[in-house]
């Protein structure tokens, strides 16, 4: 090799070397502020949703209407923080942990003339949603967009930047506390399994017992016959109407949970307009009974209040399934 190539090798090297060097600095400086600005968003919580839903353990949003918030107990379950014994149905909470992880707007928007109109000066709703490792994850739910189908919401403070995400989960914090209960499930009570229906009219004026009809049911191989008053009244048609409607009870709705004396008077409890008490037997021969309290019409006449054996909780049941009922409660078999 002359001294010319080894003075190019040399220069080549060297410039190899200032270039490396040089490599190795901006790669420090990019490691620093990547650092930075990791530990600037653990301190101010986390920059985007967390990507497994089962990494929540805290919950709370409003929506203008009313303030919810929830949380895991120790048996990792969601409870309802003002009343952790609610029978809380968790679907909910579930949704909206699935959709805050499943996080995927149908666009960003970084436009200040469209940011300063996405309505976050008046504020649809808020949502925070708390991780175990201690991130907190913020939404402020603008207004909704020209078709109304979706909502500009902005994540975690950031006024530079907004996202269209679809009303699906803006409708699931919108939902109230009663929407998200645990109903009771009422017995199946088929016909070959009834044993006897006591059904007890409203008191009368002067403070004695309202009107008290009872069905006895007598099961034998050609099926099941009735008698009531001392008449076999297996054909009566209030009897059928009335076995129709008890195959069909179902309780779609909570109206109070827990109700005052005073709310539980409202719904005229105090004086009821019907107790209902139906003896059965169960799939394993083991009698059991169901008693209903019914109260007064709710103000719309669609239905009624009603209460279960001994709980104060107050549900809703349709006109059309107590009708055959009261008719009795006031009329005996002859209504």
């Amino acid at each position: 090799m002359t001294w010319q190539e080894r003075r190019i090798v040399t220069f080549l090297s060297a410039v190899l070397t200032v270039l490396f060097a040089i490599v190795l600095v901006l790669l420090g400086a990019r490691y620093k502020q990547n650092r930075a600005e990791k530990e600037a968003a653990q301190e101010a919580g986390s920059t985007s949703p967390a990507a497994d839903p089962v990494a929540y353990t805290a919950l709370s949003y409003e929506n203008g209407s009313f303030t919810l918030s929830f949380s895991l107990d120790e048996n990792g379950s969601w409870v309802w923080a003002d009343d952790p014994s609610f029978p809380l149905d968790d679907t909910t909470i579930l949704g909206i942990t699935g959709q805050l992880a499943s996080w995927n707007p149908q666009q960003t928007v970084t436009d200040t003339e469209v940011l300063a109109d996405a309505g976050f000066d008046q504020p649809s709703g808020s949502l925070t949603a708390s991780a175990a490792g201690g991130s907190t994850t913020t939404l402020l739910f603008g207004r909704t967009t020209t078709d109304g189908n979706s909502y500009y919401v902005r994540l975690n403070g950031d006024e530079t930047t907004a996202y269209i995400l679809p009303g699906t989960l803006y409708q699931l914090i919108s939902r109230p506390i009663y929407d998200m209960m645990e109903l009771p499930e009422l017995p199946e009570l088929p016909e070959d399994q009834l044993l006897s229906v006591t059904i007890q009219g409203p008191d009368e004026e002067d403070g004695t017992v309202g009107r008290v009809t009872v069905l006895t049911a007598y099961q034998s191989e050609e099926g099941t016959s009735w008698r009531g008053d001392g008449a076999n009244i297996t054909d009566a048609p209030v009897v059928r109407a009335l076995l129709e409607d008890f195959a069909a009870l179902t309780i779609t709705k909570c109206v109070d949970y827990h109700p005052s004396n005073d709310a539980a008077a409202l719904c005229g409890f105090n004086s009821p307009a019907a107790k209902v008490s139906i003896r059965y037997t169960t799939e394993t021969d083991a009698e059991q009974t169901l008693q209903m309290t019914i109260g007064s019409r709710l103000p719309d006449e669609t239905g009624r209040y009603v209460q279960l054996g001994d709980d104060s909780t107050i549900y809703f049941l349709p006109t059309e399934l107590l009708d055959p009922l009261m008719r009795v409660s006031v009329n005996g078999l002859e209504g």
